[in-house]
């Protein structure tokens, strides 16, 4: 099995509870990932379990694929 790493990423645009769960669906659709929480669109923030071997990029083209802005911010192994 591949190594696991927690991600946390920058997330911009989102206004109420329906964007958390626009995201959260959006990175759970990304191969790879295992876990997917967001606090609340509130927070700006969302933080995924995933193989060490996602990329950035689909974490981020998933979630404005879904309408909203992303960015990683950073990734620590498991």
């Amino acid at each position: 099995m591949a190594a696991q790493q927690r991600i946390a990423l920058r997330i911009t645009g989102m206004s109420c509870d329906h964007c958390v769960m626009h995201v959260t669906r959006a990175l759970q659709g990304v191969p790879g990932v295992t876990e997917v929480q967001v606090p609340g669109w509130e927070s700006g923030r969302a933080e995924v379990t995933a193989r060490a071997d996602v990329p950035d990029t689909a974490l981020v083209e998933a979630v404005q694929e879904a309408g909203y802005g992303a960015e990683v911010e950073t990734r620590q192994p498991l």
